[in-house]
């Protein structure tokens, strides 16, 4: 939230009803467009999408030096401040009601918090006197919102409560007196200073680049034939859960315990990063065995030397924590091109579009087809 202050192995060897990406990037598109329920960057409500947008294309006549300002910057925040609101009732106008309210910033230790924020707008914001608490869509503080909030819907009132006044008023703050959000360092920047933890903005950036990369659409058309069959069959498992060992050449399974941070997928059905990559191959009748590293002695190997450009649809990407050692490959996902991969990534995710530089570690490829 807006206060200001406050190498993951993921395949493992085992003992849909999921909306495929490409119907859904083809054919579900909102007017405005907006990708269509059936998780990962699908998840976004219309109205949503809609605000991110339109404070996307409006932050220019409030902050005229800031580049780079996309609706997938202010997705990736609000997804992991309120889940873009997902449960709340949103109005014509914006209005979310129920508001969402973080908790009481006393100290507590509760959500987290260890820092007494005392009340600075006599509960006009957070509907409370007696403290501060993070605020709407966005959890803006009351004090931040006094010099972030803008009236963004016309109504002459700038409330972090309406999804197109906050989503305007945290595009204005991301943007800061000007920054250019296509660098890198910058954009981090941007978010360390809307919530001070890298934790935070490894998870922010991590849903920027899921929103960016879901939101190109995956080019098929000269895609034939069997590489057709391997890229469309795991196309149509987007949003199915991570599973640490789920997965086979016959589909979703459930999973097995447990991977080296304690994720256990015994109780969920679904993929891990191998697990989706051997059923979309065994769909175009090739086996690949179970387990990354072992994928990567299959086909013709690509070297990471080559660099991404080297890659075809249809290609197994693999990640390593000491690239060029083949025994060290801990990830797979499936290339699609455009620098978008098919992927799995890890505990707590669904499967999902990514751009394939959003994980390090890239360790080359391997071409089957």
């Amino acid at each position: 939230m807006a206060l200001l202050m406050f190498a993951a192995v993921c395949c493992a060897a085992p003992v849909g009803n999921a909306i495929s990406a490409y119907v859904a990037l083809k054919t579900g598109a909102q007017e405005d467009g907006g990708i269509a329920e059936g998780g990962s960057a699908a998840d976004i409500p219309s109205r949503m999408l809609t605000a991110y947008k339109k404070a996307a294309a409006q932050v220019g006549k409030y902050v005229p030096k800031c580049q780079g300002m996309g609706w997938p910057i202010l997705a990736g925040i609000a997804k992991v401040e309120s889940h873009h609101a997902i449960g709340r009732n949103i109005s014509d106008n914006g209005d979310i009601r129920p508001k969402i309210y973080g908790v009481l910033l006393n100290g507590s230790g509760a959500g987290g918090n260890t820092t007494v924020f005392p009340d600075t707008d006599n509960g006009r914001w957070d509907g409370t006197a007696s403290g501060e608490r993070a605020v709407g869509p966005f959890q803006f503080l009351p004090s931040t919102w006094e010099g972030a909030g803008e009236d963004a819907n016309g109504d002459k009132t700038a409330d972090p409560h309406n999804a197109e006044d906050a989503a305007l008023g945290a595009a204005v703050y991301l943007c800061g007196n000007g920054r250019d959000l296509t660098k890198r360092a910058q954009l981090k920047a941007a978010i360390l200073q809307y919530n001070h933890s890298d934790e935070y903005v490894a998870n922010v950036l991590g849903w920027i680049d899921q929103y960016t990369a879901a939101a190109k659409d995956p080019d098929l058309k000269k895609v034939t034939g069997k590489v057709r069959t391997v890229i469309e069959t795991a196309l149509a498992q987007r949003g199915v859960p991570y599973s640490w060992g789920g997965g086979n050449a016959s589909g979703m399974s459930y999973g097995i315990c447990c991977s080296p941070n304690g994720s256990s997928g015994t109780s969920i059905k679904g993929f891990d990063c191998s697990g989706l990559t051997q059923y979309a191959y065994a769909r175009a009748g090739i086996s690949l065995p179970r387990v990354a590293a072992d994928q990567a002695g299959v086909g013709r190997r690509i070297p990471a030397s080559l660099g991404t450009l080297a890659l075809k649809p249809g290609d197994l990407v693999f990640f390593a924590t000491a690239p060029g050692r083949d025994s060290t490959i801990h990830h797979v996902g499936i290339y699609l091109g455009s620098g978008q991969m098919v992927n799995a990534p890890r505990p707590g995710t669904v499967v999902r579009l990514d751009a394939v530089n959003t994980m390090s570690g890239y360790a080359g490829g391997a071409r089957l087809l």
